[in-house]
């Protein structure tokens, strides 16, 4: 019994012996099976600044063999995952504002994590920003390098220490391409242009730029203006300058998109307080605090306060803005709530007749132009990373903008009339209110500022629209806008795909008045007198009414999608498209009670269009790409432009707004051309040409059967040209400059209001009308621009910047045919504002660890120069006379005209200390 056991226990051990022999054989051979098939591996980031806190950073990470390039965001602690990474060497290159670019190299031989810190130092060089989003969102970015355009960025450093007054201001000085026209005067209300197209504050004007802000449309309902006063500097993170018709940044993208991305308490810790002060009376005071916690909130919080006398007279600005963020982080999820609010009250007396400027740089034409702007917003935005592949993200915004102008202007309807004789009526009238020891006839020896007649025509209900000097005009704005964007963003080795939709809603009132007055003897205040331009009074038995009270409502959808892709190493294609739906109601809410004095306002109107993209980079060579882009963008006409479409009831912008036709849409088609360097060279450059038309271009143009105007669709307008850039490091100097050559011309046929032009159809003096013809060059927009900087950073405590811009002369508007030339006595000055030049210097010293002067020369040399010119009539002569009907009896309905300019600020110097925490 006993053998017969261990017979079969010697057989089961014999068998459990051969089976694990056989398992371990199966487990040897499966596992050099797995690692011969693991390929791929993972690294592990971690970002931190030189005292060892998390510093959230963008950047790219390049797979050096196959070139596979892509981009990433750290999350706020720092922190990023790469994984199923090929095996092979990999180059991260990461980009943080105010720190020098840090790049390291990694190599993936095997399925165990590598985990790589990476130590970011300060640095007083210009850094770049290597990654850029796609979408009007944070969030899908790409490699800048990979997108088929010439995309100019900047972060909170370089706004800082370039010593600009706003946003508006810093894209001047220093990006390639952009210039301004002052035609406001106020510098915190300039008309931005970049390529030919304006993003601008003023209603009216032709709007061909789109501007976000943490993912919302800054592009208000009513005109599509900008108001750059808005946006506070202090609380810029970073900016993008987009080119071209890109669709994927929706309506009004005809030449460019600018994008803007706010602070947060995470990239941007600590406390600062920054005082400063100079010339015109100037001072400023900014605060910001910002910071987190471990348990995933983070705090921002940014003040500033800006009060300036004005270098020119009359021309104060008081300026408030507050932007605050709140944000809370769980792993891969965000949420931010951010809040802004301004107070601004900002005074831009507009251009002057070139004779008063050379006698009195300073000189304004007349007084009070008045805006008051307020605004609170609300901005909500969520992302969520279920994997470092796949990211979602979403935005809702509320926004009210109140904006209140008084406007005091000459009316060049009296500039024909007979001031000063007084009529039996006009006797009487004055009498009966009271009046006595007035003229009964007079001269403008007599009465250097006629104004009994403008009195007494009031009095009457008559003709004060004639007979009185001067208007007031007073506009109440008020909006309200809301809506909500979300996207999506996958990523794999050779592919980044982003797709999305909008949906914006904007409601607005605006109402406008026009009050009767006199031009006061000091020839630049206008005294109001009880009578209005509102159907009560009359011209030659027309009821004037210039009253507007219209209600608004706008609703525009999108949905896009954009794909940027790697078929081979040397070669990324991008595609994108997006389908605009814009709808526009406009309600009037005054009755018509004449149709000759005006007609009805209501309307509705639909837009549709599907915009589409491509482009492609190629990098035959190591040190230089090209690109290759077209792009397609459409604009909706406005509510301002449909009510003031109808050649048959044509209207005097700013001062009415009448019954419509349909306007058409304008649409953009861009091409894009260049050559850049690329890696990590001290020297970058770039060369590239553009090419954009636009088809059914909206102008205001003047109505032959009346002299007035009216907005219509202008066939085809071209904006051409070429632009290279170049900048590199060498030990203590930052050296860099840019030239754009622009061309934009008029590419069709049209009759536009001449009325000040010397070629004008109706003969000297008179208001008649001019043709322009294709290849006339479009009105304030110069045909080159250069601009060149040097910063000098011989210390981590002392730094010294130069920068110096100049741009060539432009045709006054006005002047569209560009053939108006002066006679010295109907037509005064040369219709073209000349080319200028302006250098600035300004310096920063760290004095102690937490405390830094900093010093500011602008218009170093103390030029005088002009960034917009525009031609119109005036009353006054050679001594500064108040002269009606100067050419009198033998043609009295002639009148003199001049070309005015916009004064650029002469030389001012400003200085100031920061304190850190």
């Amino acid at each position: 019994m006993a053998l017969g056991i261990q017979v079969v226990m010697e057989s089961f051990a014999c068998y459990f012996r051969r089976r694990r022999a056989v398992l371990i054989l199966a487990v040897l051979v499966g596992g050099a099976v797995s690692l011969l098939a693991q390929t791929n591996g993972d690294i592990k980031l971690e970002v931190k600044d030189s005292s060892g806190a998390a510093a959230p950073a963008a950047g790219t990470l390049r797979n050096v063999g196959s070139g596979a390039n892509r981009a990433f965001q750290t999350d706020p602690t720092g922190a990023y995952d790469f994984t199923s990474l090929p095996y092979g060497t990999y180059e991260i290159r990461i980009a943080k504002n105010g720190f020098a670019n840090q790049t390291v190299r990694v190599d993936v031989r095997s399925g165990t994590p590598v985990s790589q810190t990476v130590t970011l130092e300060v640095s007083s060089q210009r850094s770049s920003v290597d990654v850029v989003s796609v979408s009007p969102l944070p969030g899908g970015v790409v490699p800048i390098a990979d997108l088929p355009m010439n995309i100019q960025t900047a972060n909170a450093k370089d706004l800082e220490d370039s010593g600009a007054i706003d946003l508006s201001d810093f894209m001047n000085r220093n990006l390639n391409g952009v210039y301004v026209n002052n035609n406001q005067e106020n510098p915190f209300q300039p008309d931005v242009n970049y390529h030919g197209y304006t993003a601008s504050p003023l209603l009216g004007t032709p709007e061909g730029m789109s501007v976000y802000v943490d993912g919302v449309r800054q592009n208000q309902p009513f005109g599509d203006v900008v108001a750059w006063d808005l946006i506070p500097k202090v609380a810029i993170q970073d900016m993008a300058l987009v080119p071209g018709s890109d669709p994927v940044f929706g309506l009004n993208t005809l030449g460019a998109a600018i994008t803007v991305r706010m602070k947060d308490g995470r990239n941007a810790p600590g406390t600062s307080v920054s005082l400063d002060g100079g010339s015109f009376g100037r001072r400023e005071g900014t605060f910001e605090h910002g910071g987190s916690n471990s348990k995933g909130l983070d705090w921002y919080l940014a003040s500033n306060w800006f009060r300036e006398d004005g270098w020119r007279e009359y021309s104060p600005s008081d300026v408030f803005q507050t932007f605050a963020k709140v944000g809370y982080t769980k792993g891969q999820t965000n949420i931010s709530l951010g809040f802004s609010y301004a107070d601004n009250n900002l005074t831009g007396n507009g251009s002057t007749d070139t004779r008063f400027l050379a006698e009195n740089y300073k000189a304004v034409n007349t007084i009070p132009d008045v805006t008051w702007n307020r605004s609170p917003a609300f901005t909500l935005n969520l992302s969520h990373a279920f994997s470092n592949r796949f990211t979602m993200s979403g935005a809702a915004y509320f926004r009210y903008v109140r904006a209140d102008t008084t406007n005091g202007d000459l009316n060049d309807d009296s500039f024909t009339e007979s001031l000063y004789n007084l009529s039996p009526a006009d006797i009487a009238a004055l009498t009966a209110a009271g009046y006595s020891g007035f003229p009964l006839t007079g001269n403008p020896t007599t009465e250097p500022y006629p104004y009994w007649r403008c009195i007494a025509q009031g009095l009457e209900m008559s003709e004060p629209s004639e007979k009185c000097t001067g208007l007031f005009t007073r506009t109440y704005d008020k909006q309200h806008a809301w809506g909500i964007s979300g996207q999506a963003h996958w990523l794999s080795t050779h592919n980044s795909f982003t797709a999305g939709m909008s949906w914006d809603r904007g409601s607005l009132t605006y109402q406008q008045a026009g009050q009767f007055g006199y031009l006061n003897p000091d020839g630049v205040s206008i005294t109001p007198i009880n009578s209005y331009a509102n159907g009560s009074t009359n011209s030659d038995g027309v009821p004037v009414d210039t009253r507007v009270d219209l209600h608004g409502i706008t609703n525009a959808i999108g949905l896009y999608a954009t794909d940027t892709l790697r078929p081979a190493k040397n070669l990324v294609i991008t595609v994108s498209g997006r389908y605009n739906h814009a709808a526009i109601q406009n309600i009037d809410r005054l009755p018509v009670t004449d149709p000759e004095a005006r007609g009805s306002l209501n309307g509705n109107y639909t837009f549709n269009r599907f915009n589409p993209a491509a482009g492609l980079v190629y990098t035959p060579f190591r040190l230089a790409s090209l690109y290759f882009g077209y792009s397609e963008s459409n604009r909706a006409p406005t509510s301002i432009e449909l009510g003031c479409a109808d050649p048959t009831q044509p209207c005097n912008l700013p001062n009415a707004l009448v019954a419509d036709p349909p306007l058409k849409q304008v649409v953009a088609r861009t091409f894009e051309a260049g050559v850049r360097s690329t890696g990590e060279s001290r020297l970058k450059w770039s060369a590239g040409w553009f090419r954009a038309e636009n088809t059914n271009d909206i102008l205001f143009v003047a109505s032959q059967q009346t002299g007035f105007g009216y907005f219509v669709n202008y066939g085809k307008t071209r904006r051409q040209g070429a632009e290279v850039s170049i900048s590199g490091n060498y030990r203590w100097f930052t050296l860099g400059g840019n030239y754009t050559f622009l061309d934009a011309t008029f590419q069709s046929t049209q009759f536009l209001g001449g009325g000040s032009n010397s070629t004008n159809d109706s003969g000297p003096g008179e208001d008649g009308n001019i043709q322009v013809t294709p290849g006339d060059q479009i009105p304030q927009t110069p045909r080159n621009i250069l601009k060149a900087y040097l910063d000098f950073h011989p210390s981590r405590k002392l730094d010294v910047d130069l920068d110096f811009v100049a741009v060539g002369r432009s045709f006054a508007r006005g002047n569209e045919n560009n053939l108006d030339q002066p006679d010295g006595v109907y037509y005064l000055g040369p219709g073209f504002s000349p080319g200028y030049g302006s250098t600035n210097l300004g310096a920063h010293y760290q004095v102690l660890k937490h405390m830094q002067l900093f010093a500011q020369i602008d218009n170093l040399f103390n030029h005088r120069y002009y960034t917009a010119a525009q031609l119109n009539t005036t009353p006054f002569n050679d001594q500064g006379q108040f002269i009606p009907r100067p050419f009198a009896p033998d043609d009295p309905d002639a009148v003199r005209n001049s070309t005015f300019y916009s004064p650029g600020a002469p030389r001012g110097f400003f200085g100031g200390v920061k304190f850190t925490l």
